[in-house]
């Protein structure tokens, strides 16, 4: 089947996006409220864009009202957050954190999310999740006639469990880390309601 994208509308175009760019990384992102509680939410049109500086991309939509989502409005201010990825295992509170709430009203409060605190960052980190990047908005950007908000983080620093390193820098010849993708098992986003872990996981080396 072949589908004009151009005769459909905004509506019916995201569905059949989220539903064929599969799976999409989760970006589970805290960041200060005015009244310096914490706001959590989830959103899946997120990547990394760039490794130098490290940046990774945010696209947020606005709220039923026009205004913006309370991440948007956060980062206008305080301009850090802890950009986290969730274990699979944690479906369930991710998905409560999505729902809407007056702003101020804190998702880590409601959902009894555990945090713990970094030396020399203003900002905790959730203490379950495997990965969490520690950053900053590079820029804030408005595209699309919806329009959707697209931000640019720049990562400071990165969180990864012990437990999901299978070699330190000091043990490999190329010096490069090695995160075990199995122990990280990333929640990932499907379309409408659904969700996948990571599953099988295999190897093809690239040609030179």
């Amino acid at each position: 089947m072949h589908i004009d994208l151009s005769a459909l509308s905004s509506n019916r175009v995201y569905h059949l996006m989220t539903q064929t760019i599969i799976p999409r990384p989760i970006a589970w992102v805290l960041s200060l409220n005015e009244d310096k509680s914490h706001n959590l939410a989830p959103f899946s049109y997120f990547n990394a864009v760039c490794s130098d500086p490290p940046l990774m991309m945010l696209s947020m939509g606005k709220k039923p009202d026009g205004s913006a989502k309370d991440t948007v409005t956060n980062l206008k201010v305080g301009a850090e957050c802890i950009v986290h990825i969730a274990h699979a295992a944690q479906a369930e509170i991710v998905t409560r954190t999505a729902a809407s709430m007056p702003y101020g009203d804190s998702e880590v409060t409601a959902n009894n999310v555990v945090l713990t605190p970094q030396e020399d960052w203003p900002l905790p980190r959730i203490k379950d999740c495997p990965i969490a990047y520690y950053c900053k908005v590079h820029s804030i950007q408005e595209l699309g006639n919806t329009p959707q908000q697209l931000v640019f983080v720049e990562a400071l620093s990165l969180y990864v469990d012990d437990r999901a390193i299978q070699n330190t820098e000091e043990n490999q010849q190329d010096g490069r880390m090695t995160i075990d993708a199995l122990a990280v098992n990333p929640l990932a986003r499907l379309g409408a309601a659904q969700y996948a872990s990571l599953g099988k996981v295999f190897s093809k080396v690239r040609p030179d």
